[in-house]
């Protein structure tokens, strides 16, 4: 029998509902956020595989029970990887159980980090995360006064700026990362600069792109586990695997984190992160969330109020120069896709 592979148009309407009735034959549910989709057709155009991109990863990737064995997910991958090239993207990673990992390394992806268990975070360089490690700067504080904190900023709000302040209080050095994926309404360039100019004057910061190792909630695909609860402790566990390997070579002793009374998945991750990092040697402070008129600042609470078109709320949550970015020319692009959004607050 031979097969074909083909790219599934996201208007092509039976051809989704096939990828979908695959997926969950195979145990999966479909991820939120894939940018391109193929299927493996045999003779008879019947789906026999399937497997999907997002940004620089591949994802729901499947194969009907009925063709195991017979080298489709090799197909598939080649397909994908091939798609990954033509857009410029050759340093490609995937997400797999754990059950599954040996398959993929022997396609050529190496593991970066597990959850026992769970899954299986990989990369197709060998060296890849390693590289990553040290080309990291840094500091020459001793390792118990060295601290980091991971935002997103999106955007840089005045509870931002505190968290910073009180992490600069109780330590000398603080590596700030600021999430890379050019994901939601603020491009990833805009949110660090904002970060940048939302700081100066404060001693002691050390800026960082996070990379692609230090992935966000909002990109973590959780389509083969259970529930999202679930979802949410796997994504803190693996990501907290891979920052006690950053705090490792860059001599982090401490991490700072703001208080979340808003979103249940960030509080989740806050509660797996007072739990895990101990285990590995590093401190852990969860920072009260500063309040302005006894609201706690929040940037889902900003993107509402701008998606509302209530702009002038957030006026005394943010820094001169996000409300500057906001509400000039430089932000209006990320004004008008908030606007557009259906969801801006996360849960």
């Amino acid at each position: 029998m031979s097969y074909t592979v083909t790219q599934i148009a996201e208007t092509d309407h039976r051809g989704q509902a096939a990828v979908d009735a695959l997926l969950v034959q195979e145990g999966i549910k479909r991820d939120a956020h894939l940018d391109y989709t193929c299927g493996v057709y045999d003779d008879d155009y019947e789906l026999c595989a399937t497997g999907s991109c997002f940004a620089n990863t591949l994802r729901c990737m499947a194969v009907s029970h009925e063709h195991q064995g017979e080298g489709l997910m090799n197909l598939v991958v080649s397909h994908l990887s091939e798609v990954q090239v033509e857009r410029g993207n050759t340093h490609l990673f995937l997400y797999t159980k754990t059950s599954s990992a040996k398959f993929f390394s022997d396609l050529g992806f190496y593991e970066i980090a597990r959850v026992p268990d769970k899954l299986v975070f990989m990369e197709n360089r060998r060296t890849g995360f390693s590289d990553y490690l040290r080309a990291l700067r840094r500091s020459d504080t001793p390792r118990e006064r060295t601290a980091a904190v991971v935002m997103n900023a999106n955007p840089f709000t005045l509870g931002h700026r505190y968290l910073l302040e009180q992490a600069a209080l109780r330590a000398d050095a603080v590596h700030v990362f600021v999430l890379s994926e050019n994901f939601g309404p603020i491009p990833a360039a805009d949110r660090k600069r904002l970060v940048e100019k939302g700081t100066e004057g404060m001693d002691g910061l050390i800026l960082h792109d996070s990379g692609p190792y230090i992935i966000s909630q909002a990109t973590f695909p959780g389509y083969f586990l259970k529930d999202s609860d679930d979802v949410s402790t796997v994504h803190a566990r693996l990501d907290l695997t891979v920052f006690a390997r950053i705090a490792e070579a860059m001599g982090i002793g401490m991490r700072f984190v703001g208080e979340e009374p808003f979103s249940h998945v960030t509080g989740l991750y806050n509660q797996v992160m007072l739990e895990e990092l101990p285990r590995q040697g590093i401190g852990c402070s969860v920072i009260p969330r500063r309040s302005v008129d006894g609201q706690p600042i929040s940037a889902s609470l900003v993107r509402q109020a701008v998606h509302d078109g209530q702009i002038e709320q957030i006026r005394n949550w943010v820094p001169e120069s996000t409300w500057a970015y906001l509400t000039g020319p430089e932000g209006a692009k990320a004004v008008a896709a908030i606007r557009r959004a259906d969801q801006v607050i996360h849960h």
